[in-house]
């Protein structure tokens, strides 16, 4: 396995020069990231009736992912992020079963769990012809072995392949509560100290540096991998990522779990990472939708501007394989609706873990890693079709307008319950407003800008026709917390999308008594709320 890892190591450190043939960061950009845990999303044999339990191995593989890619395909996403694909340790721990892929002990073997390397190839050969983009997860902070829970860990260092002496280790300790805080702490000692010892590698070392550099050149080029998520990047020391990152010659992003924008942002501006997953606007989002107000994210969006250096290479996302799902905490088709409007419409790459769009609502690990399976793969459910037509709007906007990925989202307004924003120029520009009023909010009338005067538009989720004002406003008719979505008529010709429209409006009684109202002083809101922001 190690040659066949380093067969074209050369080719990969040519191509990034320029990133050559391989993705870079603003075609990475142009994506949108569907999120696979492999064990949890397809069986080889395409059976949707196998139960298992969440701490074990439920079964999927790298062939039942091919044979379910139209499923991935028919949503609209452009690129595919899997979990770890090296070989992992396999006794069954207190903690559970390896599933997941992020306990490695051979970063020279595939991982047979998932299938064989015909099976990994031929994945790789099929997302090409299918122009999907493959970002792989990789673990650089730790190896992994069997745990009894009496510390400190006995590890058996000559198992782990190509660091097989303690040598290569941090000395063992835990991360303290207060060492969270502590990036001594947080980079130098083991992390997860339970069922598993995570055996903390020290990325300092000369070895260790050169080893895993010249292995992820070996692994991007050997299997023509697009990008890269950096597991736990956080958790080592921050000059250990450039030169990584550079070695692999591939756009990469790395996992920074901090909603701190002066913690999270340093990693771009001190050039230690291309990007990272948004964790900003995610802890944003979150209580938006739960209780809080939209103007904490819109605020949190300006300091991510003035602290970061390209917050379009960041991942949106509002759900991930380490984190409860969106429903789990508010179970309201209307809210994840919202969400998923923003996920998909906002600065930056949209980042969608598979289940979200059947409305999984798992809570903490293991139990938000459900097998995609138990949904039947269901092409009809309401979150499913809204991010296929979210998917087509943003890539028909990048078709229509090459700086559409470069363009910073104006925001038009954001209030206690209301976050909108336009996004492109102008003839192929976006026009979204989301809500978290629920499916049990009133019907009234929102003006919002963001179109010239007269301009013919369309609502893209209903197919409604509307015209915006004189003043380039145009009247949302809000109803059961649902969002809106406008772009110029214009900008729709051969797209696919909303060929035949009816008249924008409410389905039933417009409620116009209380709706004018309303419209007044939300319009109002409106501009004072812009200046307020942009000043």
């Amino acid at each position: 396995m190690r040659a066949s890892l380093f067969s074209l190591a050369g080719v990969a450190s040519l191509a990034f020069s320029g990133l050559g043939l391989a993705a870079d960061m603003e075609e990475w950009k142009t994506r949108s990231v569907y999120q696979v845990m492999i064990d949890r999303y397809a069986r080889t044999d395409g059976s949707t009736d196998h139960e298992c339990e969440a701490h074990e191995f439920c079964g999927g593989s790298w062939r039942g992912l091919i044979n379910k890619l139209d499923y991935i395909q028919d949503m609209g996403f452009t690129a595919i992020q899997i979990s770890p694909i090296n070989k992992n340790m396999e006794e069954h721990t207190a903690a559970g079963d390896p599933y997941h892929g992020y306990w490695t002990t051979d970063l020279y073997a595939l991982n047979d769990k998932f299938g064989t390397e015909k099976d990994f190839k031929d994945l790789v050969s099929e997302l090409k012809k299918r122009d999907i983009y493959l970002m792989a997860d990789v673990v650089v902070n730790h190896m992994a072995q069997k745990f009894d829970n009496n510390p400190p860990p006995k590890v058996d260092y000559t198992k782990f392949n190509p660091f097989n002496d303690e040598k290569y280790f941090h000395p063992y300790c835990n991360v303290t509560e207060e060492g969270w805080l502590n990036a001594t702490e947080y980079q130098n000692c083991w992390l997860y100290p339970y069922g598993v010892a995570l055996a903390d590698l020290d990325t300092r070392n000369p070895f260790v540096i050169k080893e895993m550099n010249s292995w992820i050149k070996g692994l991007v080029s050997n299997y023509s991998i697009d990008g890269l998520r950096i597991d736990a990047a956080k958790h080592v020391n921050d000059e250990f990522l450039p030169d990584f990152v550079e070695s692999s010659g591939v756009f990469a992003w790395g996992e920074v779990l901090t909603g701190e924008p002066e913690d999270f942002c340093r990693y771009q501006t001190l050039n230690l990472l291309p990007g990272m997953p948004n964790y900003l606007d995610y802890y944003k989002l979150i209580t938006s939708f739960n209780g809080g107000s939209f103007e904490d994210l819109a605020r949190i969006k300006k300091e991510a501007i003035n602290n970061c250096n390209d917050t379009f290479a960041l991942g949106t996302f509002v759900e991930n394989h380490d984190m409860p799902r969106f429903a789990n905490k508010n179970s309201d088709m209307a809210i994840a609706k919202n969400a998923m409007t923003y996920v998909i419409l906002n600065d930056g790459v949209p980042t969608v873990y598979q289940g979200q769009e059947q409305h999984f609502n798992g809570f903490e690990t293991p139990h938000n890693r459900e097998p995609l399976w138990q949904s039947g793969y269901d092409k009809e459910s309401p979150l499913y079709v809204l991010t296929s037509r979210l998917n087509k709007v943003r890539n028909n906007a990048i078709k229509l307008d090459k700086e559409y990925v470069n363009t910073a989202s104006e925001i038009l307004w954001a209030d206690n319950n209301h976050f909108c924003t336009k996004k492109g120029s102008y003839g192929s520009q976006v026009v979204y407003c989301i809500t978290n009023q629920s499916s049990q909010g009133t019907k009234y009338e929102l003006s919002v800008g963001g179109f010239q005067q007269d301009e013919q538009v369309v609502e893209v989720l209903s197919c409604k026709a509307n015209k915006a004002g004189m003043s380039g406003n145009v009247t949302m008719y809000m109803n059961n917390g649902a969002p809106k979505v406008y772009v110029p008529a214009g900008a729709l010709k051969g797209s696919g999308i909303c060929e035949q429209t009816t008249e924008d409006g409410y389905e039933a009684d417009s409620g116009a008594g209380v709706a004018g109202a309303a419209t007044g002083l939300l319009t109002a809101a409106i501009f004072g709320w812009a200046v307020m922001f942009l000043a």
